[in-house]
């Protein structure tokens, strides 16, 4: 018997999407094989196995096929929440494989190939420390996935506004993998989703301050994106002229450096910036070359010189270097990240960032975009618990808290100011007691101002006074049932912590369910990706009142009046969030001297 009723045995279905049954037809009635006359046996099996080639053929002649301008792609339809179809195009590469000496270089353009290359699976994850999402990773990993419902039909195309979305990671870890960003929430709205890997940590950001290893790989690997979006999202139904770029966390800090990055001039044309600034200096600013040689020694590898260490890590493997990160921790778990874009000062090629960020922006020499930027309620405020549950990590933060809170808090160490400062806030937010199970609140939410909640309040004010273009900033309170942090040994949320929001706009099937029409996630879902689609078609995400933004209009954010939105389970308007608590900050790290030109911007509208 060669088979069951000319069944096929289903596929593995990736993150629950649904999977086609196929069954072989010939005259019009399932395919069995005869066991009554062997030479009729042998016959008619063959004809069944070319049934079945020939019905895979068709099969896979029906699924969409874009060809871009390397080459075409072989896509899968997948559905929506509420039951579009979506065309999918997952694992396309945006770049030659940086692999060998491709390795601590610019990604190179993608050459063409001829016939129709596959895009129905997630291309491999770039190495990372460890991956909890169970999705492979690879050096060769510069792919992105493309999702649309609707494609160019003969001379029509549907020319819909784009969104490119970066990922988050603390620039060492994540991906764009659809586990973790599937398409299904924000994909019922008219738009089409682009989202990309890059390389991570020392893979991607390595730098020695010299034309040796400059650094910035992985914001040039999102570049390259852009690019790629530029020559080819108009045969996936998208307009190259209506691209919003936006990001979460390390992918928020992208965002804002591609406004002032020389190599994304006019591959971009909004931005949505979630939970996550370029702002303030120390970013951007620090020796990199320390960091490097520490690198370096991890792996057993030279740190005289930059081309010692280029030359040794040259010949390691990329998962060795990638899994060696965490020995670059401080003190306790910190600092948060290791690994940031740099300024590059000297360079052969072009350089991805010319100066500090916050220079960049005072100059007036950054895109002048519509943006959404915000943060949610509770950030980092977890980050105090491993601290506060390990009496050895209390006692020292609260014995050398001069020593410890530059680390943990991201500030400029061994000097008189960095110690001035840390005093500051020790006897400010943490009222000089002894740390405790009380003192959890206040530490968690100096970790927050710290890390998320000071940056973004710099970043919302200096670009709303310096922009001619809005900015609309947000605070999302929300507490649904799921979260990414939870109590210990409970199912019950942190907080509205950093992450959380994502939930909203992308089917998370690494983390959460998938919300149902019954449950009570399912109006956030919908509110997210309306207002979200709209700032990505329109610039504006509530364009006029609805039942659905509970008839509120989202004003934006301007320097005479620091406007919010409070996104809970109902919409509100709000003004002044946490100021009385930035001031302490702005008091610590003043802030910038603002251009007297930049006055003209004070009064504009919303």
């Amino acid at each position: 018997m060669c088979s069951s009723g000319g069944r096929v045995s289903k596929p593995v279905s990736l993150s629950g999407l649904p999977t086609l049954d196929l069954r072989i037809y010939i005259r019009k009635k399932p395919y069995v094989c005869s066991d009554s006359d062997m030479y009729l046996k042998a016959v008619f099996c063959l004809l069944g196995v070319l049934a079945l080639k020939t019905n895979a053929s068709r099969r896979v002649d029906t699924s969409p096929v874009v060809t871009t301008v390397q080459g075409a792609l072989r896509g899968s339809v997948i559905k929506s929440r509420l039951g579009r179809s979506i065309y999918s195009f997952r694992g396309v590469r945006f770049a030659e494989p940086p692999v060998g000496n491709r390795r601590f270089q610019p990604p190179v353009p993608l050459e063409s190939w001829q016939g129709i290359r596959n895009a129905t699976e997630d291309g491999a994850s770039c190495p990372q420390p460890e991956s909890t999402y169970f999705v492979p990773t690879s050096e060769d990993c510069l792919f992105l996935n493309v999702f649309t419902t609707k494609l160019p039909a003969g001379h029509h195309n549907p020319n819909r506004a784009v969104m490119v979305y970066f990922h988050p990671g603390g620039f060492y870890g994540q991906t764009g993998h659809s586990k973790l960003f599937g398409p299904q929430y924000i994909m019922d709205h008219d738009i089409v989703l682009v989202i990309t890997n890059y390389r991570l940590g020392a893979l991607g950001f390595l730098s020695t301050g010299d034309d040796v290893l400059p650094g910035n790989y992985g914001m040039k690997d999102q570049v390259a994106t852009l690019l790629w979006v530029k020559q080819n999202i108009a045969a996936f139904g998208g307009n190259p002229e209506s691209v919003t770029i936006a990001g979460y966390s390390a992918g928020s800090i992208s965002v804002m450096l591609h406004m002032v990055s020389p190599m994304s001039e006019g591959l971009f044309h909004q931005g949505i910036a979630m939970s996550g600034s370029s702002f303030p200096k120390q970013i951007s600013e620090f020796n990199p070359f320390p960091l490097a040689s520490r690198q370096a020694a991890l792996l057993n590898c030279p740190t005289d010189t930059s081309q010692h260490i280029k030359d040794c890590l040259l010949k390691k493997d990329a998962q060795e270097i990638a899994s060696s990160l965490f020995g670059l921790t401080e003190w306790a778990n910190e600092p948060i990240s290791s690994y940031f874009p740099v300024i590059e000062r000297v360079t052969r090629g072009e350089r991805f960032l010319e100066a500090n960020s916050t220079d960049l922006f005072l100059s007036g020499k950054f895109a002048q975009v519509p943006l959404i930027t915000g943060m949610t309620k509770d950030e980092f405020s977890y980050k105090a618990l491993p601290v506060i549950l390990n009496s050895s990590w209390a006692e020292d933060m609260e014995n050398n808290f001069d020593y410890v809170a530059p680390i943990a808090f991201g500030y400029e160490r061994d000097t008189e100011r960095s110690r001035v400062i840390s005093q500051e806030l020790k006897r400010v937010f943490l009222k000089d007691q002894p740390l405790t199970n009380a003192s959890l609140s206040d530490l968690g939410d100096l970790f927050s101002d710290a890390i998320i909640r000071f940056p973004e309040d710099i970043a919302s004010k200096l670009i709303s006074r310096l922009s001619s273009a809005p900015l609309y900033y947000y605070r999302f309170s929300y507490q649904g049932r799921y979260s990414t942090v939870y109590r210990p040994q409970t199912s019950i949320p942190y907080g509205v912590v950093h992450h959380d929001d994502q939930m909203y706009l992308f089917f998370m099937s690494a983390i959460v369910p998938y919300f149902t029409p019954e449950d009570p996630e399912t109006k956030i879902v919908e509110r997210q990706t309306k207002m979200w689609a709209n700032f990505i078609q329109t610039g504006n995400p509530t364009p006029e009142k609805s039942d659905l933004f509970d008839n509120v209009i989202w004003q934006a954010l301007t320097p005479t009046k620091l406007a919010y939105l409070d996104i809970n389970s109902h919409l509100k308007m709000k003004e002044g969030l946490l100021q009385e608590r930035m001031a302490v900050w702005e008091r610590l790290f003043p802030l910038p001297t603002l251009p007297q030109s930049s006055n003209n911007n004070s009064q504009k509208k919303g």
